[in-house]
């Protein structure tokens, strides 16, 4: 008998220290509130293996929020830890699907398929918006014009408690 997945998929994607592990921690904490269970994957993309400071640190603050696993993959390495030359994103959702999650929070891997929240920190990340695909909305630390307005939802930073509902809603209607 073969696994039917019922969890939800959503990316944080954005540029470094655009408030990606940030946001994972608020989407976590608050997916545990509905009792959801939640997993997390963090991409290590800045080449190489993950290191055992800052990105084991990140999947450790995926955790401690609520995560029931959290991990991070760089260079076909996963610290959960196991270890294979072939860590697709895919293939980390298929082995999570094991911890029966309810919702996987993915940091990273912004050219993978699955729905995104994109982060814009200023004007010159906009440039993602038109190199990424599946946006379900832009969360933005600074205002943005009206053409980017009309095509996502737009949410400004400061604005936590809408962006997280609307998020958590998206993501138990896909379930």
């Amino acid at each position: 008998m073969a696994l039917v997945a019922r969890f939800t998929v959503l990316q944080v994607v954005g540029f470094q220290n655009s408030g990606k592990t940030t946001l994972v921690e608020k989407l976590i904490k608050k997916a545990k509130q509905f009792d959801l269970r939640v997993g997390s994957i963090k991409h290590h993309g800045h080449g190489g293996p993950p290191d055992s400071s800052s990105q084991l640190k990140d999947s450790q603050r995926h955790h401690q929020a609520g995560a029931d696993v959290a991990g991070v993959e760089g260079d076909g390495i996963l610290q959960l830890t196991a270890d294979s030359k072939d860590w697709s994103l895919k293939k980390l959702i298929g082995f999570y699907q094991f911890f029966s999650p309810d919702v996987i929070f993915v940091e990273g891997y912004k050219k993978e398929s699955y729905r995104k929240v994109v982060l814009i920190r200023s004007e010159e990340d906009l440039a993602l918006l038109s190199s990424l695909t599946h946006i379900i909305c832009v969360i933005s630390h600074v205002p943005l014009k009206k053409e980017v307005q009309r095509a996502y939802p737009i949410f400004h930073l400061q604005e936590e408690e809408l962006y997280l509902n609307f998020l958590l809603k998206e993501a138990g209607e896909r379930r």
